[in-house]
């Protein structure tokens, strides 16, 4: 049996969710507002966005705790197969790329959109799953 190190598993959520206040935040955060049809420059709108955004938070902070704790136990047991760096990016390639290709593609949205959504998104998720397999493999 695999002995989860909870400790890890904490703190890769942790740097998920401060990665994410950032990236969807100071450094992509307008861009996003504007996908989703708010205009970074009204702050009405922007607060009516931000309301309620603890408990979309609170669901983030599970949902990405399950996923680091998966990754764990995945990687953890196929470490004789490759690095478990390597594999937390094949697992990035192969799944998570995937899985945003096909929700960005089915929406209504402008090619330009679906691109940038997908960029915005894709590029969180490849630096989170290389800092999982990072911290992972060197503290897990």
């Amino acid at each position: 049996m695999i002995e989860v190190n909870y400790l890890v598993v904490g703190i890769c959520t942790i740097v998920a969710m401060v990665l994410g206040a950032v990236w969807y935040g100071p450094l992509f955060g307008k861009q996003w507002m504007r996908l989703n049809g708010v205009d970074p420059n009204d702050q009405v709108a922007v607060k009516a966005m931000q309301k309620g955004v603890w408990v979309t938070m609170f669901i983030q902070l599970i949902s990405t705790f399950f996923l680091v704790w998966v990754l764990f136990i995945y990687l953890k047991a196929a470490a004789d197969e490759m690095t478990q760096m390597s594999n937390a990016l094949w697992i990035y390639a192969g799944f998570i790329v995937p899985t945003l290709v096909s929700t960005v593609i089915w929406t209504n949205e402008l090619a330009h959109n679906k691109r940038t959504r997908f960029l915005i998104q894709a590029g969180y998720n490849l630096v989170i799953f290389a800092i999982f397999g990072y911290v992972i493999s060197m503290w897990g």
